[in-house]
This record gives structure tokens, C-alpha cells and sequence, in this order.
């Protein structure tokens, strides 16, 4: 019985493939850092009938504790000593709403919640999503998000977040509309605007001042600073944390993002726009007007699956802004909402640069070609079927390649008698029989190189397949045959222990995906590799155990749509390979062919030239070092 081997196509075809999975997989994982302990405590609504202090920052440190039953209520002494404090912001109209009461601004998709105490979005809630639990989607709440605004006033250094607003809720024909102003007189004030539409997760959002010209010192810097910690949404928040990021666009369309992992922060200027991006939902702050200078921070929250923790990761943006004439004058928009390519590329402001869809070709096949087609298919079929359609749409579109591919593998299948007597006629001697193995494939026309080509081109499919699937919106909490959520791992046993790089459960489709790719690994064995191993490569056959444990394990806790993917492009070579085989190949008609090739005369190329130069050299000195 003849001893089955890889041929060099195919090892430099699965060397390749193995070699991108690791690299990707090592560059997403995240490292382990320590649990943030800190909690902050929610905010709630001051219930006017009881005392409830609320606390100001008055600069350098400073605070003041003030009960909102005694500002409202008029209580001269505690009036005084804001107005001592304070100066020109302790405007009497801005202290009566001097508690930490909230305005509700909302449409169908989004209900968000203003606080008075620092005039920002203190709760954002996604109405039609869920979280792995059941739970609605909040991207803000209980006081894991901060907006603030630092700036100087006689000679006190003042933060908005500490300071009370006076909201105004409006119409403006179907949409909603929220003023909220800092004053220091009825007709001079500090504004931030909100403007929410039907339908939309984006709202506009501006910040303007008027008549502040010799309150606030615009010769001192101005921040505007962000801060938020993501919440956990997803049932494995390790492959949930591995795909959030922060990312922003700066100085005209070109593109960043801080490390998915650890700490990391860095420095930008000229920023359109940022992303706090929890995966599938994101937190979105865009400027009309570029921020000069903004210091991005990022930290990973992390620790490990086993941990049940709360936040995945702590982001930051401090932004520099740029008063005009002495006030201050910034259009900018909101969006809170889910991370969906097609939802962002409306907006046309490059927003899908914002998501993880790959680099250069392999984000443009998922731009232009998968997400389009998926997008078509999933109107039509539910999400499981829809990408076992998508698998044999694009295995039929690589077909052609494949088969060129088989045709390199049986051409060299039929040469291994010539092959062996190669390697008879000069054992021991491996220089002649590497040389004499690529003189009989130039004569024939057969190179394993020609079957090597064809993997190469399935490439970029295979990378852009890969980034798509962990991060197609449509994927997320659709479920097909037993998996409940193909954007999440398929459990089909919770073990009672956790196994390092596995978890502590099992999924059915790595397992069913990890057996295709054994039977394909074991066909293409005895097809193709059969024929003569080339010399002085090693023996690779634990390539064909080493592929399906990969998949197994590490796929384990990857998105079910992805293995299902897999399982189905294997099954589909699988058959394809049997067809070729059986119907398309006819090894005889390659035979004859192969051997009239060696009859005409055939030119080799630059690169055959320079092998076999190198070759002969190789030889010659071989030759004299024995004399």
C-alpha cells in the first residue's frame, strides 16, 4: 500500500491558511488585566418633597454640598454662598432646577435621558434590542458615562458636569427638541442642544454660548472631556471584548483605532469623529467642526471569561475646542445605536471605517461584494439559510480556481512513477533530484507551484469571510437549528469546569466543521498527495490532525455563522472533489497530454533560469569540495 503524502501545493496552500488564522487570532486576544472595582452609583431623581443633596465642583478642588429643597425653596443663605462661589453662573434661574432631575427625550428606537446636574445624556436606551439576557440595551446607564465641559471663569476653573441646567423641552414639527442652558443671566448662557427625528438612532447636537464674553476666559484652554465604560451585552464577553474598540476618523479621512486590549491612548489633531464601539452597538460623537487636538485613552476592563464582570472597556476623549469671536460655536451629532454597516453608510460620513470588516482588498470585498449579497439573501431567507446560500454562491464563483487547482494535483499525481525513478536513479544525491524533479515538470508543465497559485486567490475571500461573519449586525440573535444566536457560540453542554483556550462549554458546530475538514484533509490525501512528496521536504501528515483540532478548539467560543460557514464551504469541496474525480478528471487524457508536452521544446521562465543556475552552482561546488 502506497504511504500518503502532502505534496507541496497543498502544504504551502494549508501553511498559508493556518498561518492568517493564527496570526488573527493572536492579534484579537485579548490580555488579562485586572477587574476595574470601581462602581459608581446610578443616578436618580430628586424627589422635590425630601432633601437630596447634590454636589458641586466650584474649581481646584472645591465642592459644595447643596439641598435642592433649599434652592428651590428660595433659601437665602445657601443663595448667597453659590453666588460667592460661583460668581456669575450662580444665576438665581439656573439654581431653582439645581437637582439631579431628568428630561426625557425619545422616538421609536432610542429613550434617552438628560440630567439637569451637568446637562448631559445620563441613560440611552436601544428599545429594539436585547441584550444574551433578555435585558434591554442600555449604553449609558447608572452613571457609566461622563460629559463635561472645563473652562476658566474669574479666575475659578469650572466643570459643566458639576453645574445645573435649566431645560426647555420643545417641538420642532415631528422631532424633539432640548435646550438645556447654563446661565448666568436671563440673555447669557452656556446651550446645549438636542434635536432627535423618528426613526433615528443619530441626533443633533450642538454647543453654543451667548453673551459670555467676559465670563468665560477664552485665552484658557477649553476641553470638552468623554468619558464612558461599555457595558457587557453578549453571552461570551471575551469574543465580545475582542471586537470593541475605540476608532475616529482625523485630519481628513484618514482612520485609527487604540489597541483591543491592555491599556492604550494616544494623541490626534483635526478629529471628525469618534467611536466607542461595544461591538455591536456603538457610541458616536461627530463634529461639523474638526476638534483642533483630542487625547484618546483606552482600557481594557477584561480579566477573563470565568470573571462575571460588568464592563468591558473604560474610553476616553479629552477634545480641545476653539471659541470664535469669544463664544463658542459647535454643530456636531449623537449616535447611539446599533454598529451596522448599512445604518452607518447612510450617514455618509465614512462611519464604516468604524467597524472591523478587514484592510485593503479584504475589507473591499466585504464592502462591495459580501455585505451586498448577504444583505440580498437575508431579505429572502432566514440567517442560517441565507449563509449556506452565501457559501455556495462564492464556492461556485471560486470554482473555476478550485479546479485548476485539481488538475495541478492530478498532473502531479500522474508523474510520481517518472518521480520515483528519479529519485532511484540518484539516491543519495538530493541535489540531482530536486534538479532533475523541476526539469521533468518544466518539460510536462506541471508545478506544484500551479496548484499553489489558485489557494492564494481564495485568500482574500476566506479573510473577508472571516471578519464579516463576528460582525454582521444581521447575524445577531437569529437563531438556526439548535444555535439560538449565530452571532454567538452554539452550547449544546455546560461543563462544570473551564478548560484554558476551550471554555466551559460545548459547541456542536466547530465539532461538525472540525470532522468536514477531516474527511476533506483524509480525501485530499489519497487524491492528490500521493504523489511524490518532493524531496527534502518533511513529512506533514500531522497537517491533517492539526487543522480539525484548530477549528475544535479555538472556535469554540467563536460566532456560530462563522463554524457554520465552514462546515458548509467543506462539505461543498468535498463534493466538489468527488465530481472532479469521478466525471471531470480523466487521468489517462493527462497522461497522453503530459507526455506530449515533453516532446515540444519549452522555454523557461526568469525564475526557472535563476533555480536552476542556483542549482547547478550548488552542484558544481558540491562536486569540487569532494576532489
Amino acid at each position: 500500500m502506497e504511504e500518503r503524502k502532502f505534496d507541496k501545493n497543498s502544504l504551502i496552500g494549508f501553511l498559508l491558511i493556518g498561518g492568517i488564522l493564527l496570526w488573527m487570532l493572536y492579534i484579537n486576544q485579548p490580555e488579562e488585566t485586572p477587574v476595574d472595582p470601581t462602581t459608581t452609583e446610578a443616578v436618580t431623581e430628586a424627589d422635590s418633597d425630601k432633601e437630596n443633596p447634590s454636589e458641586v465642583d466650584f474649581g481646584e478642588g472645591t465642592t459644595q454640598e447643596i439641598p435642592s429643597n433649599a434652592i428651590t425653596q428660595g433659601d437665602s443663605t445657601a443663595l448667597q454662598e453659590l453666588q460667592n462661589r460661583l460668581g456669575s453662573f450662580a444665576y438665581s434661574g439656573t439654581l431653582a432646577s439645581a437637582n439631579a432631575a431628568t428630561t426625557t427625550l425619545e422616538n421609536d428606537v432610542l429613550r434617552l435621558e438628560i440630567s439637569n446636574q451637568g446637562g448631559y445624556v445620563v441613560e440611552a436606551m436601544l428599545k429594539e434590542h436585547t441584550t444574551y439576557a433578555g435585558d434591554p440595551v442600555y449604553l449609558i446607564k447608572d452613571g457609566n458615562n461622563e460629559f463635561n465641559l472645563q473652562f476658566s471663569s474669574e479666575n475659578r476653573l469650572l466643570n459643566s458636569k458639576d453645574l445645573f441646567f435649566e431645560p426647555a423641552l420643545t417641538e420642532n414639527g415631528e422631532n424633539q427638541v432640548l435646550s438645556m442652558k447654563l446661565k448666568t443671566s436671563a440673555n447669557a448662557y452656556l446651550e446645549y442642544r438636542y434635536e432627535i427625528k423618528p426613526g433615528e438612532y443619530m441626533l443633533d447636537f450642538s454647543i453654543r454660548s451667548q453673551g459670555l464674553e467676559g465670563v468665560v476666559d477664552t485665552s484658557q484652554p477649553i476641553y470638552l472631556d468623554w468619558n464612558l465604560k461599555g457595558y457587557r451585552h453578549a453571552k461570551s464577553i471575551t469574543y465580545e471584548n475582542r471586537y470593541t474598540r475605540l476608532t475616529y476618523e482625523y485630519e481628513d479621512e484618514d482612520f485609527s483605532k487604540l489597541s483591543p486590549s491592555g491599556e492604550d491612548d494616544d494623541v490626534e489633531k483635526d478629529v471628525n469623529w469618534m467611536n466607542f464601539r461595544q461591538h455591536f452597538f456603538s457610541s458616536m460623537l461627530l463634529t461639523d467642526t474638526e476638534f483642533p487636538e483630542v487625547a484618546f485613552s483606552s482600557e481594557d476592563l477584561v480579566k477573563d471569561e470565568e470573571v462575571d464582570t460588568v464592563y468591558t472597556k473604560k474610553y476616553g476623549a479629552k477634545m480641545l475646542l476653539e471659541p470664535q469671536a469669544g463664544a463658542l460655536s459647535y454643530n456636531m451629532n449623537m449616535y447611539y445605536g446599533p454598529t451596522d454597516y448599512q445604518i452607518f453608510k447612510g450617514y455618509d460620513r465614512n462611519l464604516d471605517e468604524a467597524m472591523p470588516l478587514g484592510w485593503g482588498i479584504f475589507g473591499m470585498i466585504n464592502k462591495y461584494l459580501i455585505i451586498p449579497v448577504f444583505g440580498v439573501l437575508s431579505n429572502w431567507f432566514p440567517a442560517g439559510i441565507a449563509i449556506i446560500v452565501l457559501t455556495i454562491l462564492f464556492k461556485l464563483l471560486l470554482s473555476p480556481v478550485q479546479y485548476k487547482q485539481y488538475v495541478s494535483q492530478a498532473k502531479m499525481k500522474v508523474l510520481k512513477p517518472e518521480m520515483d525513478e528519479i529519485k532511484k536513479k540518484y539516491e543519495g544525491n538530493q541535489m540531482k533530484i530536486q534538479q532533475e524533479t523541476m526539469k521533468l515538470q518544466s518539460a510536462t508543465g506541471a508545478s506544484p507551484l500551479k496548484g499553489c497559485l489558485p489557494a492564494l486567490l481564495q485568500i482574500p475571500v476566506f479573510y473577508a469571510l472571516f471578519t464579516f461573519f463576528p460582525t454582521a449586525f444581521d447575524l445577531r440573535q437569529k437563531s438556526f437549528l439548535w444555535a439560538e444566536d449565530l452571532s454567538s457560540y452554539d452550547t449544546i453542554a455546560e461543563l462544570p469546569f473551564h478548560i484554558p483556550f476551550y471554555g466551559d462549554h460545548v459547541s456542536l458546530f466547530p465539532i461538525l466543521a472540525s470532522i468536514a475538514i477531516f474527511i476533506y484533509m483524509m480525501m485530499s490525501t489519497g487524491q492528490s498527495m500521493q504523489a511524490q512528496q518532493q524531496p527534502g521536504m518533511p513529512n506533514m501528515k500531522f497537517l491533517m490532525y492539526l487543522s480539525p483540532l484548530f477549528m475544535l478548539v479555538f472556535f469554540n467560543n467563536y460566532a456560530s455563522g462563522l463554524s457554520l460557514y465552514y462546515l458548509t464551504s467543506n462539505l461543498i469541496t468535498i463534493g466538489i472533489m468527488l465530481v472532479i474525480k469521478n466525471f471531470i478528471i480523466d487521468e489517462t487524457k493527462i497522461h497522453a497530454k503530459i507526455q506530449e508536452n515533453k516532446k515540444k521544446p519549452r522555454k523557461q521562465n526568469r525564475f526557472q533560469r535563476k533555480m536552476a543556475e542556483m542549482m547547478e552552482q550548488a552542484e558544481a561546488q558540491k562536486k569540487a569540495q569532494k576532489k
